[in-house]
């Protein structure tokens, strides 16, 4: 599952995002109304947590011009602003949840498990392509119907953006934010290794590599049939 979040808050964004990221979902992270707009036309979220307060467009304009593109994209209102008007105003335009700061990363994972639960069925069921197949509750891996292979977070997160992206080169950038996020410890040194530890319980032979290839200069693609 793919989440946009939206905040102009650096360190609130950062810690949303890697509270999502911890749990297994693909996050995006945009900072101001424009940058939101950009990446819901590009990225197709499959869930949007959106601060109100945002410069050059705020988020109660974002959302409104979602909507009224006739997109049914589930939509988290987060703000400083309480009370009941501020609520309506919000669930007016089509919000489909308003979480009130300050609030807990629990809290905030409980909704966004209900909003997907409610708008995607078969939300947190296994991740697939070709002869690879990735559970997000148990972090286990199946290959070409083998056995099933348990991961630790860090390999699981890695393989969850492969996968969602199959046949395509990813970036050790893009790898990197997802498995550590914009705060985290993750370097070019720290991914190699990641790959090389995914590589011994994915691959045949992990000397020669079929399924999670390097690809000099650009990064790393997974071939979902091998």
């Amino acid at each position: 599952m793919k989440v946009l979040v939206v905040d102009d808050d650096l360190d609130l964004l950062g810690l949303i995002a890697f509270a999502l990221r911890q749990a297994g979902y693909l996050v995006i992270e945009a900072q101001d109304g424009p940058s939101a707009l950009q990446a819901i036309a590009q990225e197709a979220p499959d869930l949007i947590v959106l601060d109100v307060n945002l410069p050059h467009i705020d988020g109660l304009e974002v959302l409104r011009r979602l909507r009224a593109g006739g997109s049914r994209t589930p939509v988290m209102l987060l703000t400083v602003l309480a009370g009941e008007e501020n609520q309506i105003r919000g669930l007016d335009l089509g919000a489909d949840d308003y979480l009130t700061k300050p609030f807990s990363p629990r809290t905030l994972l409980a909704r966004v498990r209900t909003l997907l639960r409610r708008a995607v069925p078969g939300a947190g069921s296994l991740v697939a392509a070709g002869e690879i197949s990735a559970d997000p509750e148990t972090h286990a891996v199946r290959v070409a119907g083998g056995a099933a292979v348990r991961l630790t977070a860090l390999e699981f997160r890695l393989l969850q953006l492969l996968l969602a992206n199959a046949g395509h080169t990813l970036p050790p950038e893009r790898l990197t934010l997802h498995v550590w996020g914009s705060r985290g410890m993750g370097d070019r040194q720290a991914l190699k290794q990641l790959v090389h530890r995914l590589r011994r319980k994915i691959e045949p032979d992990p000397a020669e590599p079929s399924y999670l290839l390097t690809v000099p200069g650009l990064g790393y693609r997974l071939e979902p049939s091998g």
